[in-house]
């Protein structure tokens, strides 16, 4: 059994981040299933089915790491409402978009919705990853634990969405496009490597 720690210990910036990062990954699961149903073309349900599987093991990642602050993970905090509206609405998007005659683009507007559920992922994931550095001690372990875990896939997930959605608006426009996009054929540590390079303090995000 992981030892716990008193969340009381927790600035509670920290804690408020972990709660929206926590809301995210629940609601990005979600958003990706309901995308899945728009997606015409193979490789990019493919795509979205590997994210999906991926948010999934995320979710329980945080868990616990929950379990080992001592947080209550249904405990809800304005932050987190305001994350979980934020989410329903680009959910709802996508169950418009699903029930549209347009499948083209119902995919791309699917895709957007996935881009921007996934910038708010990786920022989080980002700041955890700078809280982990900055602190010491047990709680600095935990969220290093969950920072290694994750990070390499919320980087590739951002990294793909921008390019899947790039190249679909350039389809829309009746130009060709490069589907799957140059950004699927990227290793993680590359599309990590594209992360760092947009954080602007260095020695922070790994």
């Amino acid at each position: 059994m992981s030892k716990r720690h008193n969340h009381a210990n927790l600035q509670e910036g920290i804690r408020e981040l972990l709660y929206q990062t926590l809301e995210t990954a629940l609601c990005g699961a979600a958003i990706y299933a309901a995308a899945l149903d728009c997606a015409s073309r193979t490789a990019l349900r493919d795509e979205w089915t590997k994210c999906h599987a991926q948010a999934l093991v995320h979710q329980q990642v945080l868990l616990s790491a929950f379990e080992a602050l001592g947080l209550d993970p249904m405990a809800q905090t304005r932050g987190r409402t305001a994350v979980s509206a934020c989410c329903r609405a680009l959910f709802e998007v996508v169950a418009y978009a699903r029930r549209s005659k347009e499948p083209a683009m119902a995919q791309l507007i699917a895709a957007e919705c996935v881009m921007l559920a996934e910038t708010k992922d990786r920022q989080n994931w980002a700041l955890i990853g700078f809280a982990a550095d900055a602190l010491s001690g047990a709680v600095a372990k935990v969220l290093k634990d969950a920072y290694a875990s994750i990070w390499a896939d919320e980087a590739c997930h951002l990294y793909h969405a921008k390019g899947w959605t790039r190249e679909l608006w350039i389809e829309s426009m009746g130009f060709e496009p490069m589907l799957p996009p140059p950004e699927e054929r990227e290793t993680a540590e590359f599309a990590s490597a594209a992360a760092r390079a947009q954080w602007p303090r260095s020695g922070t995000v790994h």
